[in-house]
């Protein structure tokens, strides 16, 4: 048999426990985080007060406020959630270097031969406990020789059987049993209450058979259809389906489940892969005296930088995005962040720009550390200067003005001052529309087009939506006309130029049909592009969308 023990953390309040670690104002009250189910505002997560207030996962967001009109909600976010998450896997570390994570709301440790540090596995998990309790997270616990076996505890051990079974079993054939046997999913409607309490579940060596046989069947770690297969079968525990023959078995509900119980009764092998760690790219200076002057400042940066820089060229890498974090002592910081325009570990390119945010730095009482993170990267290949002629002339191109090089350092100066989203370029696309003929793009991560393509029609200098005129003189175009509280006389008009939607697209826009354009120079020297709407005569039909400058 193995000697590995894996213990399993689950933290069955998370998502609601993290927001009200961060806004400690909602707690108190009940509380709940929702998500949209197949366009339904559900009950994700509940807090202990909403779920004394018989509320539960998966309800109703209306049904929710009918039970509990004092619910307070906030909408999930799931990439905090992860972030959250990934610290409490460096958390877990502190007990064991095999840590990974088991579902969104759950951790495996692999403990084997760490227990008697903390005087054995009953007090390795008092220790969890109490950091969690520290942490003001709702937990369970179990440790086992396997991690299914340890799962199961964790979530299952101590749950009353009957609360967890639904659909019809062996003991529900009778006809009004039967009728009812839809009204009493309480398990998958989420209406047990989640017994959170702080006693292990600890599964002695090579006893997982004894210890899951009295669980229900889904503690597998099997999916709803496997499950309810199971039930309709007269399969409810674990102890059930483990005297089963294998094969009829595997042939009635698949291999799966199968799998997933020899996995928790160590017949399968279930490896714990730890998550990678995160490199971090970064330099940090730890002063002994606290600085402010701005002189100060930059020599801290050029200490910072050059070793950030030189870490990058040897893994070929190459700086996107960059924060500079200054820890002032009175225990506040301020972070400013840049971004390049193109990857670079080029020290001589980076710390103009870095000074350009400096210059608006606020000391405070004076900065005791400096850290500089580059906090998005990219690969960056070297730059050949030798070997083939045309190769080494290629490259050479890159870093001259005509091959952009000057280019992306001024868009990276402005990227300092306003950002890297305020800088689009466009983009020719493959419309006819005349709004539809351009793409805006970011002018970072965007390379600039070389060949536009001319159009066969004279367009605007600038388009923009159309907007209503009134006409004073009828005609085609009209001879007189308001538009923004002027009133124009035509000059002349070039057109009509039809141009009819798109008919595969649904475009608000151009629901009223066709649409004739003319080319108007006005008396007063305005040239404008002029439209008549032909789709419904008995509508405004003429606009405005365009002036040729």
């Amino acid at each position: 048999m193995s000697n590995r023990r894996i213990a399993s953390i689950w933290f069955p309040r998370l998502a609601a426990e993290h927001m009200l670690r961060a806004d400690p104002q909602l707690s108190g009250s009940p509380f709940a985080v929702i998500h949209e189910v197949q366009n339904a505002q559900t009950l994700f997560s509940l807090s202990s007060d909403a779920s004394k207030a018989g509320l539960s996962t998966g309800m109703g967001l209306t049904d929710a406020r009918t039970l509990c009109p004092d619910l307070i909600t906030r909408p999930n976010r799931p990439h905090r959630l992860s972030l959250f998450m990934a610290g409490l896997r460096r958390w877990a570390g502190k007990y064991s270097p095999w840590v990974s994570y088991d579902d969104p709301a759950g951790l495996f440790l692999d403990v084997t031969g760490c227990a008697h540090l903390f005087g054995g596995e009953e007090g390795l998990l008092e220790h969890i406990s109490e950091d969690c309790i520290t942490f003001r997270l709702s937990h369970r616990l179990g440790l086992a020789d396997t991690p299914g076996a340890a799962w199961a505890m964790a979530r299952y051990a101590g749950r009353p059987i009957s609360a967890m079974r639904s659909g019809d079993a062996v003991d529900q054939e009778a006809r009004a049993t039967r009728s009812r046997s839809a009204k009493r999913k309480i398990w998958d409607k989420g209406t047990i209450p989640i017994d959170t309490s702080k006693t292990p579940r600890i599964v002695p060596p090579n006893r997982n058979r004894q210890a899951l046989a009295p669980l229900p069947v889904e503690a597998l770690r099997l999916d709803p259809t496997a499950s309810d297969a199971l039930q309709k079968l007269g399969i409810l525990t674990i102890g059930d389906m483990s005297a089963m023959p294998r094969g009829s078995l595997a042939r009635r509900i698949g291999l799966a489940p199968v799998k997933r119980l020899d996995q928790a009764l160590g017949a399968e092998p279930e490896p714990i892969s730890p998550a990678k760690p995160e490199t971090a790219f970064a330099t940090r200076l730890s002063l002994p005296e606290p600085i402010g002057l701005y002189d100060d400042l930059v020599a801290g940066v050029e200490r910072l930088l050059p070793p950030l820089c030189l870490k990058l060229k040897k893994m070929d890498l190459g700086i996107r995005k960059l924060r500079l974090t200054l820890f002032r002592a009175d225990g506040s910081q301020e972070a400013m962040e840049l971004g390049l325009a193109r990857p670079s570990w080029d020290e001589a390119r980076i710390h103009p720009l870095i000074l350009l945010k400096l210059k608006d730095a606020d000391a405070g009482y004076g900065v005791d550390m400096m850290r500089l993170e580059a906090f998005q990267t990219e690969p960056l290949a070297s730059y050949q200067h030798t070997g083939h002629v045309e190769a080494a002339a290629q490259a050479n191109h890159r870093n001259t003005p005509a091959g952009n090089a000057e280019f992306d350092t001024l868009l990276s100066r402005f990227s300092a001052r306003i950002g890297l989203e305020a800088m689009t370029r466009l983009a020719p696309a493959e419309s006819h529309i005349p709004e539809k003929t351009a793409t805006v793009n970011s002018a970072v991560y965007s390379p600039p087009v070389e060949d536009w393509p001319k159009p066969q029609l004279k367009r605007p200098l600038i388009l923009f939506p159309p907007e209503i005129l009134k006409v004073i003189n009828p005609g085609k175009p009209p001879s007189t006309f308001k538009w923004r509280r002027r009133i124009f006389d035509s000059l002349s008009a070039v057109g009509p130029e039809r141009i009819a939607p798109e008919w595969w697209l649904d475009d608000p826009a151009w629901r009223s049909g066709s649409r004739d354009y003319w080319r108007i120079t006005t008396k007063s020297g305005e040239k404008l592009w002029l439209f008549e709407a032909l789709g419904d005569p008995f509508a405004q039909n003429w606009f405005v969308h365009g002036d040729f400058g």
